[in-house]
This record gives structure tokens, sequence and C-alpha cells, in this order.
């Protein structure tokens, strides 16, 4: 196993996500298999992994109380335990103190080794940073008190709400948690994201390394060109060996489901084996062909022109997403918004697309994009 130096710690590089445990059946709200998951707890520990990251809304409250339940056959200090306060919901924002206590008890632990503000973004931030609230306050205190090791933050935020609360309070925090892949590093901007955390010398952990399991298989094109390059390599562990080379990248957590995944992800993490310039070229090359994006550069000369005010880039940026995946994270962020500020407040005056340089269907769009948040969203 690879590990990364972290203060006075040494942290797998591969870490033990809890949000995509085996259970009893198919449907979303299927009990936890403990069985299954006791298994590949044990193979993890056996092989050196020491990162166990869960939450409070994880299947449903249950994976704080099974993840506990089954660390606790091990001794304490053999292992780290990672959990968050739920702030990705505005109505937990004044129970802080009520739902710390709650998750020690349903992990039956006496200190988090290390505990997140989940899911920083636009709607929430200035709650989070809000005195009358006190969630940084009293995490701090707790903090001090011993219960809680290190303190940090995860983030689904575009990279200014990011910026800003980095400057708001980033002193106290030690590390942050992004969604971080070589589909994401284009689709997200995650590279600014990590050149940004990086001049903040803040630690990177990972999220959604294999987005959601869509990069661990390709097409047979694509898969062809990563293997004539690296034949012995499985098709997922180029997404890890990606991060490997990613500069400020301590753990990286995957959500695995099965026996198989993890021994994969295991034998991936023996080695170091970051990527070549050359390869990083064609993995990029990669990522375009998935890719079907609007080529907007942010000129702006749209926003001057749109006679609502919209912020159009930014918008095409959440809307190029959600073309690749529906899913619950572009739904707050568009949800972020303030209502006439949404692709439905766009009235098709197309003023915006006699100046757009790219020549974009910017009013198309926008009528696509509202349509497609009225679907369900996937995770």
């Amino acid at each position: 196993m690879i590990y990364k130096e972290f203060q006075d710690l040494k942290l797998s590089s591969l870490g033990f996500g809890a949000m995509r445990l085996p259970t009893l059946g198919d449907q979303p709200d299927a009990a936890i298999d403990e069985e299954r998951t006791a298994g590949m707890i044990a193979r993890a520990i056996e092989n050196g992994v020491n990162y166990f990251d869960t939450a409070y809304g994880y299947h449903n409250g249950q994976s704080e109380v099974v993840m506990g339940k089954l660390l606790r056959k091990y001794p304490r200090d053999s292992y780290c335990l990672a959990s968050k306060f739920p702030g990705y919901d505005l109505s937990n924002m004044n129970k802080v103190e009520e739902i710390f206590e709650e998750q020690l008890k349903k992990c039956g632990v006496e200190y988090f080794d290390f505990y997140l503000l989940h899911n920083v973004y636009e709607k929430n931030i200035d709650a989070y940073l809000n005195p009358e609230y006190g969630i940084l306050e009293y995490l701090l205190q707790q903090k001090k008190a011993g219960r809680i090791r290190h303190l940090g933050f995860s983030a689904h935020a575009r990279y200014e709400t990011l910026e800003h609360f980095l400057k708001a309070c980033g002193e106290h925090m030690e590390f942050c948690q992004i969604q971080l892949n070589y589909l994401d590093w284009k689709l997200q901007d995650a590279k600014a994201k990590v050149e940004l955390l990086n001049a903040y010398h803040m630690p990177v952990w990972v999220m959604e390394p294999l987005r959601g399991g869509r990069l661990a298989q390709l097409s047979e094109e694509n898969t062809e060109k990563l293997k004539t390059l690296r034949p012995e390599e499985e098709i997922p562990a180029w997404a890890f060996r990606f991060l490997q080379s990613v500069p400020g990248v301590t753990v990286v957590l995957s959500g695995m489901s099965n026996m198989e995944q993890m021994e994969k992800n295991i034998y991936t993490y023996e080695e170091d084996k970051p990527l070549s310039e050359g390869e990083q070229k064609v993995l990029a090359e990669v990522t375009d062909s998935m890719l079907d994006t609007l080529p907007c550069t942010a000129c702006r000369y749209c926003v001057t022109h749109c006679p609502k005010g919209l912020d159009i880039p930014t918008l095409l940026s959440m809307y190029n997403e959600m073309r690749f995946a529906n899913n619950i994270i572009v739904q707050m962020a568009a949800d972020a918004l303030e209502e006439e500020k949404r692709p439905a407040a766009c009235i098709g005056c197309k003023s915006c697309e006699a100046v757009c340089p790219q020549m974009l269907q910017i009013s198309h769009a926008m009528k696509d994009f509202a349509e497609k948040l009225k679907q369900p969203a996937g995770l």
C-alpha cells in the first residue's frame, strides 16, 4: 500500500468510501449487507488501508452505524474514521451540536479522526459562515477538546465559491475534498481548483475518482488507445494513475461496492505509477472524445447583451455537465441560483447569439437545460 504523509500521520493513499456499500437488495433504500461489508473492511485493513470515510446521510443514515459497528472489531488507533456535518441540507444548520453528538453515538466512537463540513457550495456557504449558527465555532471547540482530530471540508462548489470559502476560513481548514478525475479535470474545471488548493498549501482529498463508475469502462476505441500504452493496466486503474500524477493529492476515496472492486483497487495502489506527459496527452484525447460540450470560452460578450442579466457562461458550464450526466450535484448548483437567474428565465431573444464568437445556439441550450432540470436526477 502506498502511504502519504499528513502532518504526523501516514495515510493510505486509497481510502475506503462508505457511500456505495453492498446492499441486500437493488432498491435505493435497501439495507446494507453487513456480512459482505465486513469482509471488504477486513480485506482493506489486511492490505494496509487505514482511512474510512462515511457521512450522516449515506445509505439513509445507516452507513455511520454499520461502519462504526464493523470497525469496532479493530484497535481504535489502527484506522482513521471520517464523517461529515450535513450542511447540504439547510435545515440542519442550527443543529450542529445535536447532530455531532448523534454521529459519535451512531459510530460508537469518542472522536472522529477527520471531520468535514459536507458539500460547501453556492447555496449553503453563507450559512456555513454565519456566526449565528456557530457551526465553525462549535467544531473548533470539539477539535480543541480532542473529539475532532482534523477538521476539513468537502466542496462541489464553483471556483469562485471555493476561493471565497478559503479566504473566509481557510486558516481553520486542514484539508479539502473535491470531485476529481480526468473527466472533471476539464468538465468541472477541477484543474483550477487543485491549483487554488495548492496555492493555499491545502492537501487534496479526492471523491468520485471513477465518476460514479463512468470511467471504469470506456469505448473499444478508447480502451485500445490506453491498452497500447500500458497493456497490463486495467481501464479503471488509469483514473487512479491520473490522480497519482496530480500534485497535492493525499487520499483518494473509492466507493467500492464489492470485493472485486476492492481487490483491483488494492492491487493498483501497491505502487505509485504516475502518467508520463505523453500518456496524459492521450488521456486528454480520450476525455475530449467522451464529452459533447458547447465550446464556450467565457468571453462574456453574451452577458453584456442579455436583457435578463443571466450569467450565460456559468449556465453553459453547468449545462455541459448535465449533458454528460444529470446528477444531483448539477441540480443542487442550479437550485442555488436565484430563480430569475436560472435557465428558465431566458426569453429566447437571441441577443447573446448575435455577439457570440463561437456562434453557439445559446437560446436552445437554455431551453433544453431548463427542461432537463425538471427530470429526476441521479447520484
